[in-house]
């Protein structure tokens, strides 16, 4: 009997497919794909691999919603700004004009006298020379208790109402008129030597030959500021109008005095709205 023992047989052992074990949560898992040959291939798989990062498409809706809602926030608080300022302005206007109740000034044509008003004709009547001397008597009334008017220097016209022929020009100069206040601008002279054309020259012929006298109106233009206690407003523009005058030539060298009692003159502004700042 021999004492040798004869070698054991191995046990066989399950083997563990590398899917099961991938499933149990261990460290790596193989993945089995079958080709068209039919033969397998595994391919390891690391789930600790990330694939690479791709980023993601610019959107550029998303980058302009926030600029336009800014536009639109910033549009709709400037126009609220803009309407509580005019509101406030509206308030500011409505309580100046219920305490101090502001007037325009008024003006009044006291006197014209005509020195000189002659229009020459050459013998061809192919030239016509016209040759003016006048000579104003203005006053101005300030109506208001609380307001003073600061006027610029005037440039005053004469001109004819029917054939608008300008008849000469002046100047006044500049003056203060205080609350409550008249003023007399006496020794204004308003004068013109001019060549006319034939058909002004006719046109003006015909108002010289009227009965009742040519019709003459008086504009003058300036600007005015207008000083309220410690306030004041811009310089504005306005027109002083003078209409219904009427004068004849003179006859001999003695003036000819125009009859102004139908006179009237209004003042118009060159601009409505009044802007206040303080001194």
């Amino acid at each position: 009997m021999s004492d040798k023992t004869p070698p054991s047989k191995p046990t066989a052992t399950a083997a563990v497919p590398p899917a099961a074990k991938g499933s149990t949560g261990g460290p790596a898992a193989t993945k089995t794909t079958i080709t068209n040959g039919g033969t397998k291939a595994a391919h390891l798989y690391k789930p600790t691999s990330r694939p690479p990062y791709r980023g993601q498409p610019y959107n550029r809706r998303h980058h302009n919603r926030p600029r336009r809602s800014y536009c639109c926030c910033f549009c709709c608080w400037s126009v609220l700004v803009i309407l509580v300022f005019v509101l406030l302005g509206a308030i500011t206007g409505t309580v100046l004009y219920v305490l101090y109740r502001p007037h325009r000034p008024s003006f009044t044509l006291a006197s014209l006298r005509i020195h000189r008003l002659n229009l020459t004709t050459s013998a061809d009547f192919s030239s016509s020379h016209l040759s003016t001397l006048f000579n104003l008597t203005l006053s101005s009334e300030n109506p208001n208790s609380y307001l003073s008017f600061s006027y610029d220097p005037f440039v005053i016209s004469c001109v004819s109402s029917n054939s608008d022929v300008f008849l000469g020009n002046g100047a006044l100069p500049a003056f203060v008129s205080e609350s409550k206040n008249d003023t007399t601008l006496k020794g204004v002279v308003v004068a013109t030597s001019s060549d006319l054309d034939v058909d002004t020259a006719n046109s003006l012929r015909a108002d010289l030959k009227k009965k009742n006298g040519v019709s003459l109106k008086v504009e003058m233009d300036t600007r005015v500021m207008v000083k309220m206690g410690g306030l004041k407003s811009n310089k504005v523009g306005i027109r002083v109008s003078c209409d219904g005058i009427k004068g004849a030539v003179p006859r001999g060298k003695s003036p000819s005095l125009a009859n102004v009692c139908g006179a009237k003159c209004k003042v118009d502004l060159r601009i409505k709205i009044w802007l206040w700042t303080t001194l």
